[in-house]
Formats: C-alpha cells, sequence, structure tokens
C-alpha cells in the first residue's frame, strides 16, 4: 500500500489579500519569452545535442522569433564554451537578440562565465544560488543569512567584472528552489541583490522566481508571484521573470497564472522539454494566447517542420496528444464529432466567416501549417457519415446526398473495423468508387437519345448480362423516361426518390458528379453515382449504378 502520512505540503503560502490576479479571465498582452532549450533542454537530452545541431536549433528559435535565448552554462562545460564563442566568432547573433548564459554563484565560475560572453554583441548574465529550506539543511548546511550572503557576494563579483570587461551587460538573479522558499526571505534575498546592481528603468534588471519543482497548486505560485510584484524593490526597474517545471502537471497553468499575478517574462522550451517532466512548454503557452485572440510575438505557422527539426536534433518523440504540435490534436475520429466540424466548415464558407468558431477544433490547422483532410478528418472503425462526406469532398470533390453518406459510412466502418486500422483518404475513395461509382454490370445503358414528344421520349439500347434491348419510353424528364424504360425492358419496381448533380472540376471540359437513391418495391434503398463530362450521361450512370446495387 502507498503511504500518504510521509508527504506533506513543502511550499509556503503569502499572507491573504495577495491574490487580486483572480479578477482577470485571460491573458491580454505576450510576455517576454526567453528559450531555455540550449541549457535546460539540452541538459535533459540522453544524447545531448552535438556543435552542428546546437547551431541548427539556435537559428530555428531565432526563427521562430525568440529575442531571449539562453544558450548555455559555458564554465561547467566545454562543448557549450565551445557553443558560445562559435556563435559569438561567427557573428551568428542577431542584433535584435540577446544570449544568456548562467552561473552559479561561485567566484571561478562567474569569471569564466565573463571570459566565455567577451564580444558577445548583448548578454544577460544569469547568477543563482538555491534558497529553499531543504537546500539549506539537507545540502549546504548553512543559515539564511549565510545563503544571503553568496547571493550578495557573487551580485558583487558580477558587477565588478562588468564593469572590467567590455560587452553590453544586462543580469538575472534566480533564488533556485524559489517554491521551497519562504516568500518573505526570497524577496529579502532579492531586494538585497538589487540594493547591489543598482537596477534602472532604462537597465532593468530580472528577478527570476523558478518553479525549480513544482510543489503547489497554480494558484499559490500565482499569490507567491503577486505578493513579489508587490515587495520587490525597484519595481519599475525590474523585470518579474518565471521559470515552471512541470513535476505536478500543471506547468503551463504556472506560467499563465503567473503572468496574471504580474510575471512579464517567461523562461521555457520548445514542447516542454527539461529535467524530470520537464520545463513549461513554450508552445501551448503561446498557442493558449493565440487561441485567444492575443499575438505570441512567436511564428509557428510551420509547425510540422519546427516538429521535425525538433525531434531529428534531439531524438525526443513528441507525443502524439501534445497540443497543438501532435499528429492526433486535430484528429477528429467520433462520428458526431466529424459531423459537427463538417458542418462548422460548412458554415464558416458560406457565411464568408474570418472569425474562427469551428465545434471541437480550437484554432484553425492552417494556422500552423496543418491540413484537414490529413490531420482533422480521420478515418476509423468509429468514424461517421459526416467525416467520411467530408474527407470526400475536401479531397477529391464530391459532395454526397446525406443520406448516401450514411451508406457509404456503413461501408467504409465495416472495411476499417474489419482490417482493425484507420483509413486514408485514397482508401475511402476507393470504397466509394467500388461501391458507387458508374458500375455498369450486370445493367447497362449503351446509348440514349431523346425526343420532345408528349413529355420527354426516351429511346434506350440497354445491356443485361450480355443481352442487348432496345427500348422507348415516355417520362416527364430525361432521367425519368431512361428509369421508365429500364423498368418496362426489365419488369423491376423502383422509384427515383433522390437525384443531385454538381460540376466536380473547373473549366469547359469539366466533368459533371450526378447521384441518384432509388426506392424499390419492397422498401429497400440503393445508392448509385456518376460522373461525365456530360450531365445527362452522369445522371443515367448514376441511375444505373444504383440499379446494379439491387
Amino acid at each position: 500500500m502507498m503511504d500518504a502520512t510521509k508527504y506533506a505540503p513543502g511550499y509556503y503560502p503569502v499572507p491573504a489579500g495577495y491574490d487580486s490576479w483572480v479578477k482577470k479571465d485571460h491573458i491580454e498582452k505576450a510576455p517576454a519569452w526567453c528559450s531555455v532549450d540550449l541549457r535546460d533542454g539540452n541538459q535533459a537530452l540522453i544524447v545531448p545535442m552535438s556543435l552542428e545541431e546546437k547551431l541548427e536549433f539556435f537559428q530555428m528559435l531565432v526563427k521562430i522569433g525568440f529575442k531571449e535565448i539562453e544558450v548555455g552554462f559555458p564554465a561547467a562545460s566545454d562543448t557549450e564554451y565551445e557553443f558560445l564563442r562559435t556563435l559569438i566568432e561567427k557573428n551568428m547573433i542577431p542584433e535584435d537578440v540577446t544570449v544568456q548564459v548562467l552561473t552559479q554563484c561561485r567566484d571561478h565560475i562567474i569569471r569564466k562565465t565573463f571570459e566565455a560572453v567577451k564580444g558577445a554583441p548583448r548578454a544577460v548574465i544569469h547568477f543563482y544560488n538555491s534558497t529553499s529550506v531543504a537546500q539549506r539543511e539537507q545540502v549546504f548546511h548553512k543559515s539564511k543569512e549565510e545563503i544571503k550572503q553568496i547571493a550578495t557576494d557573487g551580485a558583487k563579483l558580477v558587477k565588478q567584472l562588468s564593469e572590467e570587461y567590455e560587452g553590453n551587460f544586462l543580469f538575472e538573479y534566480s533564488p533556485e528552489s524559489f517554491t521551497g522558499t519562504e516568500v518573505d526571505y526570497a524577496v529579502d534575498v532579492c531586494n538585497a541583490v538589487l540594493d547591489i546592481m543598482q537596477p534602472t528603468p532604462d537597465r532593468p534588471m530580472i528577478i527570476n522566481l523558478p518553479v525549480t519543482v513544482e510543489m503547489s497548486m497554480p494558484h499559490v505560485y500565482a499569490n507567491q508571484i503577486e505578493y513579489c510584484d508587490k515587495h520587490l524593490k525597484y519595481r519599475d526597474s525590474v523585470i518579474i521573470s518565471t521559470h515552471p517545471h512541470n513535476d505536478r502537471g500543471t506547468g503551463v497553468a504556472c506560467a499563465e497564472l503567473a503572468v496574471l499575478a504580474g510575471a512579464q517574462r517567461v523562461e521555457c522550451c520548445l514542447f516542454g522539454n527539461g529535467e524530470r517532466t520537464g520545463n513549461v512548454d513554450a508552445v501551448t503557452l503561446a498557442m493558449n494566447m493565440y487561441s485567444h485572440g492575443v499575438d505570441p510575438k512567436l511564428d509557428f505557422s510551420d509547425m510540422p517542420d519546427i516538429c521535425a527539426t525538433y525531434e531529428r536534433v534531439t531524438r525526443m518523440h513528441i507525443y502524439e496528444r501534445t497540443p497543438y504540435a501532435g499528429q492526433l490534436v486535430f484528429a477528429a475520429f467520433s462520428g458526431s464529432h466529424q459531423d459537427a466540424i463538417a458542418k462548422g466548415m460548412a458554415f464558416r464558407k458560406e457565411h464568408g466567416e474570418h472569425r474562427w468558431t469551428c465545434p471541437y477544433i480550437p484554432v484553425d490547422p492552417h494556422d500552423i501549417g496543418r491540413t484537414y483532410d490529413a490531420d482533422v478528418i480521420r478515418i476509423n472503425s468509429q468514424s461517421g457519415k459526416g467525416g467520411i462526406g467530408f474527407v470526400l469532398e475536401q479531397n477529391y470533390g464530391y459532395n454526397l446526398p446525406p443520406k448516401m453518406r450514411e451508406a457509404l459510412g456503413y461501408k467504409v466502418k465495416s472495411v476499417s473495423d474489419h482490417s482493425h486500422k484507420e483509413l486514408s483518404a485514397n482508401e475511402v475513395l476507393h470504397i466509394f468508387e467500388d461501391a458507387f461509382l458508374n458500375r455498369c454490370k450486370p445493367l447497362n445503358v449503351l446509348e440514349a437519345h431523346f425526343a420532345q414528344v408528349g413529355g420527354i421520349t426516351a429511346t434506350v439500347t440497354l445491356e443485361l448480362n450480355g443481352q442487348r434491348k432496345v427500348v422507348t419510353s415516355v417520362g416527364n424528364g430525361r432521367l425519368d423516361a431512361v428509369a421508365n424504360a429500364i423498368q418496362s425492358a426489365t419488369g423491376m419496381e423502383f422509384h427515383l426518390e433522390t437525384y443531385s448533380e454538381h460540376s466536380l472540376d473547373e473549366g469547359s471540359t469539366s466533368r459533371a458528379a450526378s447521384y441518384v437513391g432509388l426506392v424499390w418495391g419492397d422498401n429497400t434503398v440503393t445508392w448509385g453515382a456518376g460522373t461525365d463530362t456530360d450531365i445527362i450521361v452522369a445522371g443515367i450512370k448514376a441511375l444505373v449504378s444504383a440499379i446494379n446495387n439491387k
């Protein structure tokens, strides 16, 4: 049995009154984004990226639109040192992009960090030390004052070296393990650092309040952020940053609520890569804002290419249900879902809708480089007539009558059910063609000539089981006359219940598609479809196909 008594909340709630953020219902402006894929993300890979892979990843992050990119811990790794120097020496850092480097509050590491970043057009020196109760007691065996001294000593050295080295430096401090630290103490340490660094509105300092380990429900973290927002010194010169991990599976919620509570910046990784359960997912955060009509200032319009590059250079797999990016996140297999989506898409087209309100699909897949045919309506044994009809119409132009869609649906689901697999659009087309389209055995109409005598008179040449016969009959229209001729020649009893037609292609040589539903004397219904460049011939082929399906 599991023993819950060994656990208890390890976080430190703030006093009441720091929850005004709850009055907000959505994020109105994108925060500043800092990608930490090349540090936290790379650190968490089973096989870390090579220099070439890191360079390619960096260029992808720039293309997406990240203006701040943490490139590593150059003092702790020769590979990361070489990567940073390559970026600088080959002038690969765009003017509007700031690189960020990480260092512990330790003398020799800080000094080597400044050596590594020398020559960068603009760099954030991110220094940190752990402040939590667990770290103070179990790792460092130091008092609160001694831990604060580590932070202030680090700040003094960072400030000193920034004046000795040539460069455009900005600064960031993190009380690591913030979520396991008494919040008033975390603020005290941060304020002590700020007093040394003396930020100004034109040269602000970043105070990063990380969810190093997720320990609470997201609203507790938001309250802590609001408390810090109200108690940090130099507030007009401080950028509050958040760096959520995902240990409780609520990293996205922590980041979103933190922004509501006053955080202005988010450190994140593509697709939530990172140590343990990962860092907060940049794609989900940005696309959540996008779905509310907020420009996230990040460009995921070619999501398939981003996913492919990420999987290739990191050797990680993007789970099929990962929000927005997974292969199946827009997929609808359920018949009722498919029907609603198909009707929603038709509604958009009919009404010229710009605003996206399609049922079941939170954002337009086209916006991120996905397609309706391959990504939205997916066909298996759970699919319904609406989705199956939608696939045929989207891919091949066939717009079947509703009842005919139902008949095709049963055939498609039967094939999928017996084969135990998803069917492609091409496989659905083949089922439709085999079952309904231009079927000419055992009955076929070889010729039909019409005269306008007593209505429409049709002279029809039939072939039934290899035997030819010429029959003349009258009807209300051409198709009715042909139907009457067939019934007269064969003794069949049916009446034309449904007929529809539409153009299948564009241009002067376009084909017409016709659909016919017949009700027989025993009340069974059969369906047929026909295509031809002549609309009359297409209708006759549909009629014959429906007869041959009896």
